[in-house]
């Protein structure tokens, strides 16, 4: 299990499992030990990750027990990361898990243990329709074929956009240059990242078996939500928690009617999102029913796949606004946002951290009620500031904004970056 994290709500731990997915008891489980050892709220990160919240120091162990209890194998330390439908999607050019598998036995058996950085990260990317492109990583691997030959493409910090690329690997090349490349930052400390790597002391003795150029930027992943074909192997669905959060027993009642329609298995998926397997396809549409009943986003169009929010007020002590309501407000009042081209953050306070980065919009905390920041995080100083007894007629006034200055065939996103924030700030700020 993760070490423990200081968060306004207590300790929040992380789960990450040693196999591809969980087992519905499995999850089960976890959710009965979030209600008794936590605050009873779960999340799915935009990462993908599990988090249980609201911990104390003296619930910790309790919690690790109850893991141990329910059998449920954890991965450790530094954290490889597949792709959700990895080994199963048959548009992936090769399977990442034999891959990822041999890195992990090489980081486990080094001698003597390597010291990282705790948020250095690998992901470990077969190339399928639900990649890892958007998501950041210290290394990165994606097979790529190259003149009818399957390759590793080796890139260093950021996501698939901001990367650099480094080199193409055969297969047997990569874990030994993985490994060098965690052996150089050991030596520098336990705080060093890839990004922090010279490109000479990185590349002395790498060969590229063909021009990095030679590999075409990798398509945007499909939306994890949503139902996913495998071909002869049938359909998965793909299921979002709102604003990436669910409380435990809401869980469980969830689970144990997946159960009922045949579901054998869990994926934790990017964008907050659980992957479900073993379905019939004539069970989809009452398991996307059975979703949304729960208040969770079940289909591609639902405008919360496109808003992160943080646990908020009543569940974190440094939270000082109720961020999903106020997210379910922001999608009544202006829907012209959510057309899937731009991402709004809700945060509760200025760490932000549901997303750390920036964002088109981030709505977060004021002293006189909100704050707006157009095009930055929420640790940035806003451009307006908003009452909190008129965020929703602001809000209007943006969507108006929206729909009366957006060209024909214009994003939300293009349109907002075309007007500027000095235009959007006069028009929430106006009256």
């Amino acid at each position: 299990m993760a070490t423990p994290m200081v968060t306004g709500d207590g300790l929040l731990v992380r789960l990450r499992p040693a196999r591809p997915g969980f087992t519905l008891r499995e999850l089960i489980a976890v959710a009965d030990a979030a209600e008794i050892c936590g605050n009873g709220i779960v999340e799915i990160t935009a990462r993908g990750n599990l988090q249980i919240r609201g911990l104390g120091a003296q619930t910790v162990p309790l919690l690790a027990a109850k893991i141990a209890e329910a059998g449920i194998d954890l991965a450790e330390g530094l954290a490889i990361e597949t792709p959700p439908l990895a080994g199963l999607d048959r548009s992936e050019i090769a399977d990442p898990l034999p891959l990822a598998a041999q890195l992990r036995a090489a980081v486990a058996e080094h001698q003597p243990p390597l010291t990282l950085a705790p948020k250095l990260s690998i992901t470990v990317d077969g190339g399928g329709h639900l990649h890892l492109g958007g998501v950041t990583a210290d290394i990165r691997l994606r097979a790529v074929c190259v003149g009818g030959k399957t390759l590793w493409l080796l890139a260093l910090a950021g996501t698939e956009a901001t990367t650099k690329r480094i080199a193409l690997l055969d297969g047997v090349a990569v874990v030994p240059v993985v490994m060098h490349i965690l052996k150089t930052l050991a030596a520098m400390g336990d705080s060093a990242r890839a990004r922090d790597i010279e490109d000479a002391t990185l590349k002395a003795g790498l060969v590229s078996v063909a021009p990095v150029d030679a590999v075409e930027p990798v398509k945007l992943a499909t939306n994890s939500v949503g139902i996913h074909e495998l071909g002869a192997d049938g359909h998965v669905l793909g299921l979002g928690l709102a604003f990436g959060q669910i409380r435990a027993q809401q869980l469980r009642t969830f689970l144990e009617a997946l159960e009922t329609l045949g579901a054998t298995e869990i994926r934790l998926a990017p964008d907050h999102a659980l992957i479900v397997l073993g379905m019939a396809p004539d069970r989809l549409a009452a398991a996307q029913a059975l979703a949304l009943g729960h208040g969770m986003r079940a289909f591609p169009g639902d405008p919360r796949n496109h808003i992160a929010a943080c646990v908020g007020a009543g569940a974190c002590a440094s939270a000082l606004i109720d961020t999903r309501a106020t997210a379910q407000m922001l999608i009544a009042a202006a829907p012209s946002l959510f057309d899937g081209s731009l991402a709004v953050h809700v945060s509760g306070c200025a760490k932000g951290c549901a997303k750390p980065s920036a964002s088109a919009l981030t709505i977060t905390t004021a002293p006189i009620g909100y704050g707006l920041v157009v095009n930055g995080p929420a640790s940035a100083s806003p451009n307006a500031y908003i009452e909190e007894k008129t965020i929703r007629s602001a809000m209007e006034r943006l969507e108006a904004l929206v729909q009366q200055r957006k060209r024909a065939g214009e994003s939300a996103r293009s349109c907002l970056t075309r007007l500027g924030a000095e235009v959007i700030t006069a028009a929430v700020q106006q009256g």
